[in-house]
């Protein structure tokens, strides 16, 4: 058994990717997925991540973009981790981060998918 084969076996004995990600990251709970080739070749990959509609978020409040503001500053302070800001690529629809560092374009920051707003909050 080679050393590659060995690792991707214990990858899939971890539970696949729930178990390499943490909870805080785009990519956790999705599945490990073996392909195997008619020649025997095999290769482990995540499940395709799909993408949430903005729509099925709640709006906690709206920023605007000043000159020079980075992704990764606004994200600290209204989600208080500067590497969430996949979260607001996915509020906004954009799938490049720097996207979103224009200059004066309006920002949702939402809560995260699943987790619903107080009504008339």
């Amino acid at each position: 058994m080679t050393e590659s084969t060995l690792a991707l076996q214990q990858l899939l004995q971890l539970g696949g990717a729930a178990t390499m990600f943490p909870p805080t990251s785009r990519y956790y709970g999705l599945a490990t997925v073996l392909l195997e080739t008619g020649a025997g070749t095999k290769t482990a990959y995540l499940q395709r991540r799909w993408v949430p509609q903005p729509e099925r978020f709640d709006l906690l409040q709206e920023h605007t973009v000043t000159q020079g503001e980075r992704l990764d500053n606004i994200t600290a302070q209204y989600l208080g981790d500067p590497e969430q800001f996949w979260r607001l690529c996915d509020a906004n629809r954009a799938l490049h981060p720097r996207e979103l560092e224009q200059f004066g374009r309006k920002l949702r920051i939402t809560l995260p998918e699943g987790v619903p707003g107080m009504p008339n909050a």
